[in-house]
């Protein structure tokens, strides 16, 4: 019985207990802190806009429009009504358009040389451009219209299309600039080697691969041009534009036309922006 009991504890010892499972360790999840603080930067960026919108569709008794009162969409079939609101709505968006046209043109070309050639003159070009990005409108503003005022230029609509061009210039040369410094030289050389000339060469290759760059430029003179108040003050003269109509509306109150017009050009400026995103891709 001992010889039986000592077998068994030696077969005993000789066993080993099963190992405990192995216990998994989950890597602790980090927190994107810059996605939340990315929406939580648009959302109080959209917010006014969704205001605006909202109170589009607003139907208040009085002139103030600062109230909800009802929801109506007789202000979208009244868009017209006040004849001065229109005339500023047109001065503002042809000066855009203008402002986008000719800064874009000029912006391009600055850009294209900034970019590709080393000149003299080239880092003061640069700090020019720079100043007129930095310096306040303040300052712009008077300059322009001391300028003009010593020249005996009478301010009105086209002293505005001047002063719009001169600060929307530097805008588009930054950002076709941006993208000539990324181009691939090897494709304009090779139209070349293929007999493009110069002009052919920049028609089908540099061109089409400056577009995006030339459309978001002229996309942000446009922008900036429409809803530029400060530097319109000083060189407008008895032109009226919508941010000055606006301002001048405060004091008698703002009738509901100005957040239909300002839906529907927010609405067209995003419209705008993806054809661009999308005519982009396309080329890509």
């Amino acid at each position: 019985m001992s010889a039986h009991l000592g077998t068994e504890a030696a077969s005993g010892r000789g066993r080993t207990a099963p190992a405990a499972p192995a216990r998994t360790v989950r890597p602790r999840r980090r927190i994107d802190w810059g996605r939340y603080y990315t929406w939580l930067v648009l959302a109080w960026l959209f917010t006014p806009i969704l205001f605006m919108v909202a109170f589009s569709f607003n139907d208040p008794a009085g002139k103030h429009n600062i109230t909800w009162q009802g929801f109506t969409f007789r202000w979208y079939a009244n868009a017209f009504a006040h004849p001065t609101l229109n005339e500023a709505m047109f001065n503002s968006v042809s000066i855009a358009l203008l402002s986008m046209v000719i800064a874009g043109v000029l912006g391009s070309l600055l850009g294209l040389a900034l970019g590709r050639f080393s000149f003299r003159g080239k880092q003061l070009t640069n700090l020019v451009m720079f100043s007129a990005i930095s310096a306040p409108e303040v300052v712009l503003g008077a300059a322009l219209l001391s300028t003009f005022l010593m020249m005996n230029v009478t301010t009105g609509y086209w002293t505005t299309v001047i002063a719009h061009v001169m600060f929307c210039v530097s805008f588009v040369a930054i950002t076709v600039r941006a993208r000539v410094i990324t181009l691939d030289p090897a494709l304009e050389e090779a139209a070349r080697d293929l007999g493009a000339g110069p002009f052919t060469t920049f028609r089908l290759v540099t061109l089409p691969m400056l577009f995006p760059a030339i459309m978001a430029g002229g996309l942000l003179a446009f922008a900036l041009s429409i809803d530029d108040y400060i530097i319109t003050t000083f060189v407008s003269g008895d032109v009226t534009t919508f941010p000055l109509w606006v301002w001048g509306s405060t004091r008698v109150g703002i009738p509901p036309q100005v957040n239909v017009m300002g839906t529907l050009l927010f609405g067209v400026g995003v419209l705008m922006a993806v054809v661009n995103v999308v005519m982009a891709r396309r080329r890509s």
